[in-house]
């Protein structure tokens, strides 16, 4: 599968690739271009626009694109849902959400200043962030299985 969105990835354009590659495509393909020129090249390319105005894969009222995904694939793990409203919380207005939400925003607000100065590419900033994402998951998955207990 391949996927398009806007550059200068930030919170949900990170988390979301995260999500598609850990959960619906290992194999995924991203390509990250201006805003102005998502759709074109989605049409060109025949790839799934995300977290943009107006696509399936992108916000919804309260909800963001990571939750759209979630939908979309019909994922139940209840520890995804955990992680959605943390991700939902950091990439929208509201940042108290969970107690976790603000300081998702504050780390990814952290590695997107430093983008253009220290990762050649959104690519590489994925490839930093990603582990992020992998040890909030394990945090959800923990959580959940305590309440469980």
């Amino acid at each position: 599968m391949k996927f398009v969105t806007r550059a200068h990835v930030k919170v949900d354009r990170v988390a979301c690739p995260w999500l598609i590659r850990r959960f619906i495509d290992k194999d995924a393909e991203f390509l990250f271009v201006p805003e102005e020129e998502v759709q074109a090249v989605a049409d060109r390319e025949n790839a799934i626009p995300f977290d943009i105005e107006g696509v399936e894969l992108g916000h919804d009222g309260p909800y963001c694109s990571f939750d759209a995904i979630i939908k979309k694939y019909a994922l139940q793990d209840p520890a995804l849902l955990e992680l959605a409203e943390i991700v939902r919380g950091a990439d929208t207005s509201d940042r108290q959400l969970t107690a976790e939400s603000a300081g998702l925003y504050a780390i990814a607000s952290g590695f997107h200043a430093m983008w253009s100065r220290t990762y050649p590419d959104d690519h590489a900033l994925l490839k930093v962030e990603f582990p992020l994402y992998d040890a909030l998951y394990e945090y959800c998955k923990s959580r959940v299985a305590e309440r469980r207990t």
